[in-house]
């Protein structure tokens, strides 16, 4: 079975493979979504993009980014700071809810925005 470690939590659980990470996760008492967003999230639906994630070891056993999750997405509406929190992180950066754990991963929780990014202004 998988294991996936919480890194800001200092967690490791281990979930059946194919699970999906926001549900194991939350299942797990872990927080996927900050701020007003543990009340007002999508439910999982890939719209919101509060349950954000970063990657930092086993992105090839996270299921890769569906077209919505892309910086072009029409749904970033919903959630403008998506777009801001990819910057520098648009391979690793991930939305938990569109994510099926294949294998051992590491994850970083609610990553902070990058407001001054190496690739921001050029």
């Amino acid at each position: 079975m998988p294991k996936i470690t919480f890194v800001k939590e200092k967690k490791q659980i281990e979930v059946p493979e194919g699970a999906n990470l926001r549900k194991e996760a939350l299942k797990n008492g872990i927080t996927m979504h900050e701020g007003v967003h543990q009340y007002l999230n999508c439910r999982g639906n890939g719209f919101c993009a509060s349950c954000r994630v970063n990657v930092k070891k086993g992105i090839e056993n996270v299921r890769r980014k569906r077209w919505w999750e892309s910086a072009y997405n029409p749904f970033w509406i919903l959630n403008p700071l998506w777009l801001f929190a990819r910057i520098s992180h648009e391979q690793e950066m991930t939305l938990a809810c569109q994510d099926k754990v294949m294998g051992d991963c590491e994850v970083e929780t609610t990553p902070p925005m990058n407001w001054h990014g190496d690739q921001f202004w050029g």
